[in-house]
C-alpha cells in the first residue's frame, strides 16, 4: 500500500489496522483511531482538515466501503479499490464524492458483481437526489484483483474536492459501528433503532426533519448554516416544531470542539427534537 501511489502533494499515510481479523474495519476502535490520526496530522503536519482523503486496496478497499459512509464528515473524497462492502449501505455518502475501482475479472467474493451493483445504487441515489451522491465507477474488464496501478487516477480525481462541512441536506445511516454525530447532527447511540436512519435538510431559515429513526435528535447550527440573528423554523411531517431565534451559546461551541477536536468545525447553537 505504501508504494502503490505517489500523491503530488500532502502527507501520505498508510495505517495498519490493529487487529488481524477479517472484520478489522468493522470494529469500534477503528473510527476513533482514524479520528485521532486525522487530528494528529492536522496538529503536527499542518494538514488542511478540509483536504483529507480516504483510499484503500483489497482489504483496505473493504475499509473504505465501511469507513466512508459512517465517517463522511471527516473526508473530502474517498476511493475504493478492489474491496468488498459486506453489509454496509451507501446512504451516508450523500455529501462525499466516492469512487470505485475494480477489475472486471475480480470474481472472488463476487467483488466485481457487487461493484457493478453499487454503481447502480449510486446512480439511483444520484437520480433521486441530484445535488448529492457524486460518484465515479471504473471497472476494468481486462484486470483481475491487481489493476496494474490504473486505479491511481483516483488521486487527481479526489484532489479536486474539499470537505463539505455544512451540506444543506444530511443523510445519516447507522452501521454496525455507531456514531453519535454526523455533520451538524447529534444523537445518542442508544436512541437509535437498529441501523437507524436520519434525514434532515435546510432551505434558507427552514429546517425539515424528513426521517428520524431515533428517540432524540439535536440539530447543531452556526451562521454558515442559517442566520442566527433571524428566526428559524423547524418542521417534521408537516408540523411546526419550533419557530423563533436560537441563542448562540459558549457551552455549545465548547461541546462541539470537545466532540470533534476540530476548531474549524464549531457550532454555536442547537435545538433538540424528541420522538413521541
Amino acid at each position: 500500500q505504501k508504494r502503490l501511489y505517489e500523491p503530488a502533494e500532502g502527507v501520505y499515510v498508510a495505517p495498519r489496522a490493529p487487529t488481524n481479523t477479517w472484520n478489522l474495519w468493522h470494529q469500534d476502535h477503528i473510527d476513533d483511531f482514524f479520528q485521532r490520526l486525522i487530528q494528529n496530522m492536522v496538529l503536527f503536519h499542518q494538514v488542511n482538515p478540509d483536504k483529507v482523503y480516504l483510499m484503500g486496496y483489497s482489504a483496505g478497499g473493504d475499509g473504505v466501503y465501511q469507513l466512508a459512509p459512517r465517517m463522511a464528515d471527516f473526508f473530502a473524497a474517498a476511493s475504493m479499490m478492489a474491496g468488498h462492502p459486506n453489509e454496509t449501505s451507501p446512504l451516508g455518502l450523500r455529501n462525499l464524492p466516492f469512487a470505485i475501482y475494480m477489475g472486471g475479472k475480480d470474481a472472488a467474493y463476487k467483488r466485481n458483481e457487487i461493484a457493478a451493483d453499487w454503481e447502480k445504487k449510486l446512480q439511483a441515489l444520484r437520480s433521486s437526489d441530484p445535488e448529492g451522491y457524486l460518484h465515479r465507477v471504473r471497472i476494468f474488464p481486462e484486470f483481475g484483483h491487481w489493476m496494474q496501478k490504473k486505479d491511481a487516477e483516483a488521486l487527481p480525481w479526489m484532489s479536486q474536492y474539499r470537505r463539505q462541512k455544512y451540506p444543506s441536506k444530511v443523510v445519516w445511516k447507522q452501521d454496525d459501528v455507531m456514531h453519535e454525530r454526523f455533520y451538524w447532527l447529534h444523537a445518542p447511540k442508544e436512541s437509535f433503532s437498529e441501523r437507524g436512519e436520519i434525514v434532515v435538510s435546510i432551505d434558507a431559515q427552514k429546517m425539515v426533519i424528513e426521517t428520524m429513526e431515533c428517540s432524540t435528535l439535536t440539530l447543531r447550527l452556526n451562521d454558515h448554516l442559517v442566520d442566527l440573528d433571524r428566526e428559524v423554523t423547524i418542521l417534521r411531517k408537516g408540523q411546526k416544531l419550533f419557530s423563533g431565534k436560537l441563542e448562540r451559546r459558549l457551552e455549545t461551541m465548547i461541546q462541539s470542539l470537545m466532540d470533534r477536536g476540530d476548531p474549524s468545525y464549531l457550532f454555536s447553537a442547537s435545538w433538540t427534537a424528541m420522538n413521541p
